[in-house]
């Protein structure tokens, strides 16, 4: 909100040259978004709905009278705005006196007509005998960005994701309202930062993928071991998935956030048991080699099992760490705390699927891929 100017999720800015077809533009808008499945209330600002006093002074007429513009303007702008001509001082305080005109004297069209004008001989006249004085219709608050007057439309919605809202609603829009030349539609708001936040992404989480990718490669110097462990990442990403859909939560840059945190943390997680695995193998293959032996299926078996209980203490520890942090959070309330739900939800039921996963599908992989590597 601070940002835009749009205190609700979804906002509609209409830039043009003319206040009053921007008006009947976000008129039209306000009734086709309210078309759409989800709109809770949509609101067009009438940009064009104030009404103001015109006092437009006759500059032939003030000059026989030996006055000009300024000496007409002086006395509407003393006798209705009102003049500071003293302050009163009350101890440490200050408080300005305004004089102006009695508010019987100024209150209607036909009062300011007769509002008495001094003339520089001493005469009175009324002011209408100077300046044409009626109410014109004009905007409220004339709001420009990039140069160009614009309109607003607040759109506030429930039930509904915000990506999916704005897309079907573009789509209306865009089909039942006609823009003439030279009028423009921006849609604002929370959904402006989405899209900006999805870009970026689109570009983060790729790049963190092979980050963790390169470290699990510099640490294992073995492609089989990393694919291993990255190939166990989507199975440990269901449990944050799970939840997110049990919560009733949207997909959301908090949500990916989460994500983004979880899969790191199960490839940690995955590191930690990869390496004691091929610790207790290779244990094995050499005590195998001193008796003067080939490995044999149970030989590895036994292995994976014992590797497999070494860590079990530490995965156990580390996840339930990581849920006792992250079950406040949950059950927090606050400011913020609709933020940080969401993205603690999908780690908190991620690292049960997780740790499930890391101790059941990753030794699992392990014992298939020396299987394979030793041809037994």
């Amino acid at each position: 909100m601070l940002a835009t100017g749009i205190k609700t999720p979804v906002g509609i800015k209409v830039s043009g040259p003319d206040l009053s077809v921007i008006e009947d533009i976000g008129k039209d808008i306000e009734e086709v978004v309210k078309q759409v499945p989800g709109t809770l209330s949509a609101y067009s600002e009438r940009v064009a709905g104030g009404r103001y006093i015109i006092v437009d002074t006759d500059r032939q007429t003030a000059s026989r009278f030996g006055l000009n513009v300024a000496d007409v303007q002086e006395v509407i702008r003393t006798a209705v705005g009102g003049m500071n001509v003293t302050e009163t001082v009350e101890g440490l305080e200050r408080y300005p006196v305004n004089m102006r005109y009695p508010r019987d004297l100024r209150d209607s069209i036909e009062e300011l007509k007769e509002l008495p004008i001094v003339t520089p001989v001493g005469a009175q006249i009324a002011l209408a005998e100077v300046a044409d004085i009626r109410i014109e219709a004009g905007p409220a608050m004339i709001k420009s960005e990039n140069a160009r007057p614009t309109g607003w439309t607040f759109v506030d919605i429930a039930e509904r994701d915000l990506g999916s809202y704005v897309e079907e609603a573009q789509k209306l829009v865009l089909e039942k309202v006609k823009l003439p030349a030279g009028y423009s539609i921006a849609w604002s708001g929370q959904y402006e930062y989405m899209v900006r936040a999805k870009e970026q992404l689109v570009v983060v989480v790729p790049v963190t993928l092979v980050v963790i990718m390169l470290l699990l490669y510099v640490n294992f110097r073995n492609f089989t071991e990393v694919l291993m462990i990255m190939g166990a990442l989507p199975l440990a990403l269901i449990g944050g998935f799970w939840l997110i859909y049990l919560l009733d939560y949207n997909t959301s840059v908090a949500v990916w956030v989460g994500l983004i945190a979880l899969a790191g943390l199960a490839a940690e997680i995955g590191v930690v048991k990869l390496v004691y695995l091929n610790y207790a193998y290779t244990e094995i293959k050499v005590q195998a080699a001193h008796e003067g032996r080939d490995l044999t299926i149970e030989d590895i078996r036994a292995a994976i099992v014992k590797g497999a209980l070494q860590r079990l203490r530490p995965v156990i520890m580390t996840a339930a760490t990581i849920l006792a942090g992250l079950l406040p959070v949950m059950y927090g309330s606050g400011t913020g705390s609709e933020v940080m739900r969401r993205i603690a939800a999908p780690i908190v039921g991620g690292v049960s699927t997780s740790v499930m996963l890391i101790m059941i599908v990753l030794p699992a992989m392990f014992l298939i891929w020396k299987r394979r590597e030793l041809k037994i």
